[in-house]
């Protein structure tokens, strides 16, 4: 269906799903909502409206389908982020320019949360114009906000379990990008960061992908631990919660099951967060079921045999080789 909307004294075209648009209608939404989508376009009134937009983008259910279909929306929300690129190196991002982009990327999680547009938001690989933001390391506060609402849009695609998302971001740097954050964002950076290479875990193919090589089981497996480090300094049941869950995962895997007897955090194993988690069953649960496979101390590990049994080579597990390169591959 086209839509014909007056804004500014222009009249503009909206093409929407009429399921869409019915629905708008009913809410009484539609009224309120065209006219600011469509003047995003207008480069005098689009602050006030990202902003506008952004507060309300709760109250519309189907806001992601109006904003990638009509004319030129996506496009302004892609030259908002593009515009910032150039304070990004050397850092001179100011909080008044973070904040506007930012409301630009609240729009973009919404369409990558939407089921109508997830898929095309992918198809258009519009998150790989985030990773710019991932890759600053300016602790400041408007760098710090751009990395946690950027990756508040990673967060909204793989919070649903879609093995089209998952293939997606394992053929970009986006495990890079996220191990990073863990080890040097703040804790609701962190936390973010850790929910995301949670998710891609949690799928077989990001599993089998973590698990392929050395030097990706070494990057991941290293950045959790070095992460149980600093919270026996600084504890987060929030963050410790998608650590464990990770090394739960990991422990899915035969090689890394078996890697994970010789390189899990002691601390994990002796009770040191036990006083931290009376109130969460549930990370409860998982470090109990984590220790019960991996065992509770190194000396309940058992050494591999030269048969190639649990992924061993002459008794050596692989994915304990240091690697020759550190870090992750990116593909």
């Amino acid at each position: 269906m086209t839509s014909t909307v007056s804004a500014n004294g222009s009249t503009q075209s909206l093409s929407a799903d009429p399921a869409t648009a019915g629905n708008l209608s009913r809410e009484g939404g539609m009224e309120e909502l065209l006219p600011l989508v469509l003047q995003l376009t207008n480069a005098e009134s689009r602050e006030v409206v990202l902003l506008e937009l952004s507060k309300k983008r709760e109250s519309f259910a189907d806001l992601a389908p109006i904003l990638w279909h009509s004319t030129g929306t996506v496009a302004t929300l892609l030259q908002e982020i593009v515009s910032i690129y150039p304070l990004l190196t050397p850092p001179t991002l100011t909080a008044h320019a973070s904040n506007r982009v930012c409301n630009a990327l609240a729009l973009l999680q919404c369409v990558a949360s939407h089921a109508d547009t997830r898929q095309p938001f992918l198809s258009a690989q519009i998150p790989l114009y985030l990773y710019p933001f991932l890759n600053t390391q300016s602790k400041s506060r408007p760098f710090e906000y751009l990395r946690l609402t950027s990756l508040g849009v990673i967060g909204a695609l793989v919070k649903v379990d879609d093995t089209e998302v998952i293939s997606f971001l394992l053929s970009t740097e986006i495990i890079p990008l996220c191990l990073r954050i863990m080890e040097t964002g703040s804790e609701l950076s962190k936390t973010v960061a850790t929910f995301i290479v949670q998710k891609i875990l949690l799928e077989e193919t990001g599993l089998n992908y973590v698990c392929a090589t050395a030097e990706r089981f070494y990057a991941v497996s290293t950045v959790l631990a070095n992460m149980v480090h600093l919270l026996q300094v600084h504890p987060s049941v929030r963050l410790l919660k998608h650590v464990v869950r990770c090394y739960l995962r990991l422990a899915d895997h035969p090689r890394a099951r078996e890697a994970l007897k010789t390189c899990l955090p002691s601390s994990l194993k002796d009770g040191t967060f036990g006083p931290h988690l009376h109130n969460d069953p549930t990370v409860q649960k998982w470090l109990s079921q984590l220790l019960a496979i991996v065992g509770r101390d190194d000396a309940n590990s058992t050494s591999n045999d030269a048969t190639g049994e649990n992924g061993s080579i002459n008794g050596t597990n692989p994915l304990l080789m240091p690697p020759n390169a550190g870090g992750v591959e990116g593909s």
